[in-house]
């Protein structure tokens, strides 16, 4: 994690999402697909560079649940994530 000059503009990132079906314990069958993100070039690349921890949010859709990771990141790290990554 780094630290930013208070001037520094962060943006917030949806950097991962994934659909997730209805079960019984949403977040337990999420840990797989959160972990194997994680673990992936990108992921290991977004860890490093957030201004914070990323943050995974669970959302309620009409048959499921969708998960996204958020990243806060520094605006040349934003550029180069939507460079690279997306």
């Amino acid at each position: 994690m780094k630290v930013f000059e208070e001037s520094a503009k962060v943006y917030t990132v949806v950097v991962h999402s994934f659909n997730m079906g209805d079960v019984e314990d949403p977040d337990l069958f999420a840990g797989q697909p959160l972990y194997d993100w994680q673990e992936s070039p990108a992921g290991k690349w977004v860890m490093e560079v957030s201004a914070l921890q990323p943050s995974w949010h669970r959302i309620p859709r009409d048959f499921g649940w969708k998960y996204e990771v958020h990243a806060y990141l520094a605006e040349k790290d934003y550029t180069f994530y939507k460079l690279k990554y997306e």
